[in-house]
Parts: structure tokens; C-alpha cells; sequence
């Protein structure tokens, strides 16, 4: 008797939960159609998500460019969404979540390695050797002890910056070269010839898909990544913070 009395319930809730999913997909059909028909930035949509606040839908497009929305698609808002009861930035913690890359995905051949201490600790950066912001984050950088430095050159920054970048490449030592350069601008002389540089075409071709838009960047070994010059007590922080 109670599998018969519990049998109506079951169906009663998965009809409930049938009717609630096809309802929101109808919704986010009609914020497609209108957002797409109405504006050209949004005839790619990646995601459309609910929010906890009535009436409000999140719209993601290019990867990472969030927008807001009421159910029929509108009025359009940009910018931050903030949860007023504990305080958090709600459109920062997803842009963070969706910018975030697993250390083991990023390239594994690309780079070359300066060790600090014991090692113990992991951190990624892509640099471009004419970024008077690296060139600042470096020299503050070198009071980070106990550290393993994967360092990408990433010449975005012109021709003479890809004309660097080999030289610092081809180099016997491409920890000693870049260190020359970046802290004290001693340029490299000879090198390894002939050399393959085609590493840092791989560096430009995956900074351009995962979004890597300045220098430095900096990827930690829990997949969050950290733009810009952060100073050396931001980077004990960061690094204090990783937990795997």
C-alpha cells in the first residue's frame, strides 16, 4: 500500500519537473529569438542561466562576455551583479570560474623554467619582452622564493618584441637570457642555431583562444588566472591560497 500511495506522489513531482524544464526552455527560446533578431552581437549565444533574482537571466556570449536580461529578452544590462546580503560580485566570481585553465591544460613543451629554492610551488607566466609591466612584476617577482617559474614569451607587442623573443628562445640558457633582459636589458648574443622558434607562434595561437589579452599573465597551480604587474606579496598570497 505505501509504493501505491508513494507511486501517484513520484509521478506527480517528475510531471511537475517535466512541465518546470520545458517552461524554461521556452523561455530561454523567446530571450534567443529576440536577442538575436534585434542585436547582431547576440546571434551566438554560448549559455543563457536563471538567476536567483525574479524576472533576471544571465546571457554568456564569446566565451566570456556576460549580460543580463528579463525573460522576453527586452532590456539588456551590462555590468556587475552584486548579491547585497553577503556582499560578493556575482558577475566577477563566474567571469573568474570561466577564465580559469587547469594548469595541465596549458602548452606543455612552450616554455622554459627558472627555479627558485625547493621548487615546491607552481606558477605560469606569459611575458612579452618589451612589457614595461613585466619588466616591473619581474623585479619585484625576484623576492618569491621556493617557486617553479614557467615562463611563456608572448610577444604581443610588435615585430621587435618576436624579434626578442627568438634571440631569448635560441639562447643555451633561456632562464639566464630572459633574466639578462627583463631585469637589466643585457641583450643575448649568439645562440643555439639553427633554431625552431615556432613555440611562440603556439604561445600567440593559444594566448588568442583562452583570451590572454595583456602581460604579464599569471596562471597558478589551481587554475586561477591573475592579469597584470601583482606585486610580490599578492603572489605569496595567491600562491598560499592554492589548494589541489
Amino acid at each position: 500500500m505505501k509504493l501505491l500511495t508513494a507511486l501517484p506522489r513520484r509521478l506527480a513531482l517528475g510531471f511537475l519537473l517535466t512541465t518546470l524544464s520545458l517552461g524554461l526552455c521556452a523561455q530561454e527560446a523567446l530571450i534567443r529569438k529576440n536577442l538575436a533578431k534585434r542585436l547582431p552581437e547576440f546571434k551566438t549565444i554560448d549559455e543563457i542561466v536563471k538567476l536567483p533574482m525574479p524576472g533576471m537571466y544571465e546571457v554568456r556570449v564569446n566565451g566570456t562576455d556576460l549580460y543580463y536580461t528579463d525573460a522576453r529578452g527586452d532590456y539588456v544590462l551590462r555590468g556587475s551583479l552584486l548579491n547585497t546580503q553577503n556582499l560578493k560580485d556575482l558577475t566577477k566570481e563566474k567571469i573568474d570560474k570561466l577564465m580559469a585553465l587547469r594548469f595541465e591544460d596549458l602548452p606543455k613543451r612552450d616554455f622554459f623554467t627558472i627555479v627558485r629554492g625547493n621548487g615546491q610551488r607552481k606558477i605560469a607566466v606569459f611575458e612579452d619582452p618589451n612589457c614595461g609591466f613585466c619588466k616591473r612584476f619581474e623585479k619585484d617577482f625576484e623576492a618569491v622564493d621556493n617557486v617553479t617559474v614557467n615562463v611563456y614569451l608572448y610577444p604581443i607587442l610588435g615585430p621587435d618584441s618576436k624579434e626578442k623573443s627568438k634571440k631569448i628562445w635560441c639562447a643555451k640558457d633561456r632562464g639566464q637570457a630572459w633574466q639578462d633582459w627583463i631585469l637589466n636589458q643585457v641583450a643575448t648574443t649568439g645562440g643555439i642555431m639553427p633554431c625552431d622558434t615556432t613555440a611562440l607562434d603556439r604561445n600567440l595561437d593559444f594566448g588568442q583562444r583562452y583570451r590572454i589579452e595583456g602581460t604579464p599573465t599569471l596562471f597558478l597551480a589551481d587554475g586561477r588566472r591573475v592579469p597584470g604587474a601583482v606585486d610580490a606579496k599578492q603572489v605569496e598570497k595567491l600562491l598560499s591560497e592554492v589548494r589541489l
